[in-house]
């Protein structure tokens, strides 16, 4: 199979194709996904809370993250593989530099890091070192503690317009991507039609160029409190590789996310 890249997603925002990709933490699954037509995945430090049982992201060191990119790639060698840079991997750019190392070295094509416009600095300097990155903004797990829990961002004009800023300077900065997570749709569609780089949103409705899930999610198997974002794919179809090309189907058609699983 011919290798998925930047470029690839950047012909398909221009043409309107909307892509659908998932988080991935072993072979197996990866090797899945990539079989039933999913070419973007994300090694996300969500691991930390579906795969180890934190109730956070906080826990994942970067060595974590290097393991699971590994499998993930091994299973999956034609995908566009994202890795994120766990909590406190990234405070200097000297560091997000040997971080992004480890993980380029382990098989991704790309970090994922959180944060706005303070991070431009950092983003600009990997992009030079040839490391390509996609930001994160809206609600960013990392600042669990800074916003009280796991909240909708983004909702007032003010909150609105620093993220809309955050995302052109990012993009400014050299970030190839970005994910968009728990935010109005109509500030999604914003920040989606300000920036030439494609937007992946979970939880930000159908107006983004991609959506992404953690798997757990789509196969209706986390535990606990269920985000309205989520729709478990497994319990309509009844069997896993069924479920997976059911979702790759609603994203591109566009009908999920549906209202039901969107913010307004």
């Amino acid at each position: 199979m011919k290798p998925t890249t930047v470029s690839t997603l950047r012909q398909w925002k221009k043409s309107g194709r909307k892509f659908a990709s998932v988080t991935a933490y072993d072979y197996s699954f990866a090797r899945l996904f990539a079989d039933e037509g999913i070419q973007v995945m994300l090694v996300g430090d969500s691991l930390g809370m579906v795969v180890q049982g934190h109730d956070s992201t906080l826990p994942v060191t970067l060595a974590d993250i290097a393991y699971h990119t590994r499998a993930v790639r091994r299973g999956a060698p034609a995908a566009l593989l994202m890795a994120d840079l766990p909590f406190m991997t990234f405070a200097t750019p000297e560091q997000a530099f040997a971080s992004s190392a480890e993980l380029m070295r382990a098989g991704a094509n790309m970090v994922k890091i959180e944060g706005g416009a303070w991070l431009s600095d950092t983003v600009r300097q990997l992009a030079e070192r040839a490391v390509p990155v996609c930001g994160h903004l809206g609600l960013t797990p990392q600042s669990v503690n800074i916003f009280g829990g796991y909240k909708v961002q983004g909702r007032d004009s003010e909150a609105a317009e620093t993220l809309l800023a955050d995302a052109l300077a990012l993009e400014a900065a050299g970030a190839q991507m970005l994910v968009l997570e728990c935010v109005p749709v109509a500030l999604a569609q914003r920040v989606t039609e300000a920036l030439a780089i494609p937007v992946i949103g979970i939880g930000a409705g159908n107006v983004t160029d991609g959506q992404i899930l953690v798997m757990h999610d789509a196969f209706g198997i986390t535990g606990g409190h269920t985000p309205k974002f989520v729709k478990n794919f497994l319990l309509e179809t009844g069997e896993m590789r069924a479920a997976v090309r059911q979702y790759v189907a609603e994203v591109e058609a566009g009908t999920y996310p549906a209202e039901e699983h969107s913010f307004y």
